[in-house]
């Protein structure tokens, strides 16, 4: 998802290549599913606030899809990625498997790991300005040529490992958690009456899949992931400096790019990478 930057100065400790951390999505959406049904609860007692009984059917069923945000499985995961990176592509121009970019894709991933949680990855080139690129737990990866431009094969390389890790330590799954939660709410607030967030919560996937690419993750799943990229960079036996000068990059693009405005600025990390080669660990 958004790609590289995150909020904040502080390191994440104690983490193992491949291991997953529990996130805070999930207990958003907990919190949320709980919230809908206390609303249910309030509108149909007596003295409340009345609505229709259509009304409380679409209370009932936000709150549903709420819990269930709170317990998508790893099937339902999969699926929503599978249409949310459907949707994106659709509307995206994707570079030809002979152009330029994909070619120069393909050569950079040769030798990286060819699925994530047991998923074969699958990636793509969008032709746009835009640096960025990201990942979805359906192995769905997308590199935007503007990152391409703007990066050597080692730099691209260590942002595709960042984006990687987010699936494979779980911070993707807790984000759609969070984001179907969301929708939940907003169904929620169009059943009490207002149609025009009704509209909202019957929203195209496109809508959604856009929410994903956006999101925000926590400072210590940036950290986590920049240091899945480095071990896993170290395990293939790439130049792990590419992470760094990647991450001083992204800095010369100030506050006007949308990669940077959700994560602070990437001085503290590149010293990390570089902390992380000079120890050799």
């Amino acid at each position: 998802m958004r790609v590289l930057l995150f909020k904040g100065n502080k390191m994440f400790k104690g983490y193992k290549f491949g291991e997953a951390r529990t996130a805070p999505g999930a207990l958003k959406a907990a919190v949320l599913a709980l919230s809908l049904g206390l609303l249910v609860s309030a509108c149909g007692g007596k003295g409340g606030t009345s609505v229709s009984g259509a009304n409380v059917d679409g209370l009932t069923a936000a709150g549903t899809s709420a819990f269930n945000a709170a317990t998508l499985s790893d099937a339902d995961v999969k699926d929503l990625s599978d249409k949310s990176c459907a949707a994106l592509d659709a509307k995206s121009k994707i570079a030809a498997p002979k152009s330029k970019e994909a070619v120069r894709l393909a050569k950079i991933v040769k030798g990286m790991p060819s699925t994530v949680k047991g998923v074969a990855i699958n990636y793509k080139v969008y032709q746009t300005k835009e640096v960025n690129a990201w990942a979805m737990n359906n192995g769905c990866v997308r590199v935007y040529s503007g990152l391409l431009t703007m990066m050597n094969d080692d730099e691209v390389r260590g942002v595709i490992g960042h984006e990687i890790g987010h699936v494979a330590l779980g911070h993707s799954k807790s984000t759609m958690q969070t984001a179907y939660a969301a929708s939940a709410a907003r169904q929620a607030a169009g059943a009490a009456g207002n149609s025009a967030v009704a509209a909202i919560s019957n929203s195209q996937l496109g809508d959604f899949a856009e929410k994903l690419v956006n999101a925000q993750f926590s400072q210590a799943q940036e950290s986590a992931s920049d240091d899945y990229s480095f071990d896993l960079l170290t395990a293939g036996k790439f130049k792990r400096e590419g992470l760094v000068t990647a991450f001083e990059k992204l800095a010369t693009l100030g506050d006007k790019n949308s990669m940077l405005s959700s994560h602070p600025s990437s001085t503290d990390r590149a010293k990390h990478i570089r902390d992380r080669i000079a120890a050799n660990k």
